[in-house]
């Protein structure tokens, strides 16, 4: 091989070289090569696209937050503590397996003993802050006392805000209209739950 063959570049049979376009010359061309770039048919597509889509009545766009996303029920969101359906009393045992089990140590549970020797809660916080909504705590409670609502909107200006027991446990007259929503998966109430009831002098 000789010194002229590396100097010949074009050795692939077919090559075809590309100029490019060509510079403008004046600014008569320059306002024509903008004009061409700028104004072509995929630009007026685009404007019937949006002009079509604003003067539709059939809006998927969901108008928040008059109207919410119905959540799927194993959602992970705001925590909820439920009651029991024969006492009324919230079904809690304070076994302090969610604090245990609890990854991002954002729970924290303080228990004391009645006036019977019975183990009650007395307080129950969960730092909204630091919970990543595992769900492990909703997974090792023995009782399905804490699970996961569908309460998504968890901003607020405070870090206290839907910490306490107060806030996640299931209001009294909410419970009393049938209201309380119950976790839907494995070893969730049946339909007939009701029916199946029996009072026991037992507070739990």
């Amino acid at each position: 091989m000789e010194l002229k063959d590396f100097q010949n570049r074009d050795i692939a049979p077919g090559y075809i070289f590309f100029d490019g376009e060509k510079k403008p010359q004046n600014g008569w061309e320059s306002f024509k090569r903008v004009v061409k770039r700028s104004v072509k048919g995929e630009l007026f597509v685009g404007l019937w696209i949006v002009f079509r889509e604003m003067i539709r009545f059939d809006i998927h766009t969901v108008q928040y937050p008059i109207e919410k996303i119905e959540m799927s029920p194993r959602y992970r969101a705001i925590h909820r503590l439920l009651r029991l359906l024969e006492s009324e009393n919230e079904r809690c045992i304070g076994c302090g397996l969610c604090e245990k089990i609890c990854i991002a140590n954002c729970i924290r549970m303080e228990t004391r003993l009645d006036e019977n020797k019975r183990k009650e809660v007395t307080k129950y916080s969960i730092n909204f802050g630091r919970c990543i909504f595992c769900g492990y705590c909703a997974e090792v409670c023995p009782e399905l006392a804490i699970v996961h609502g569908n309460d998504y909107e968890n901003a607020s200006e405070q870090r206290a805000h839907f910490g306490l027991k107060e806030d996640m446990l299931t209001p009294i007259d909410t419970f009393r209209a049938k209201q309380q929503k119950e976790f839907s998966g494995f070893g969730a109430l049946s339909d007939n739950a009701d029916e199946n009831i029996k009072k026991t002098p037992l507070a739990y």
